[in-house]
């Protein structure tokens, strides 16, 4: 499969966050996964909207992965774990 066709599957899906804790869809940016401080490479992506990738929020109701990882984690699972339900769902 080709990046982008992949890319293009994760914005049909929209933010996994959203789409498991909310029930709803949200145009997601597409955050890539690291492993020591690096890129594993782009099929090591989830699909996370603004609010839940970079905004750097941390309330009640929402948690961003940028800068607050561990809390991210702890809330929502780890990245390597959202990436497998994203995966289960688009193979659906």
């Amino acid at each position: 499969m080709q990046s982008k066709k992949w890319f293009d599957q994760l914005q049909q899906l929209g933010c996994i966050v959203c789409k498991l804790d909310l029930r709803i869809f949200t145009p997601p940016d597409i955050h890539h996964i690291h492993k020591n401080g690096r890129r594993i490479d782009d099929f090591h992506t989830i699909p996370l909207c603004p609010t839940h990738h970079r905004l750097g929020i941390k309330t009640k109701l929402f948690v961003s992965r940028h800068p607050w990882k561990r809390e991210f984690e702890k809330r929502y699972g780890t990245e390597m774990e959202l990436l497998e339900k994203v995966k289960a769902l688009l193979l659906r």
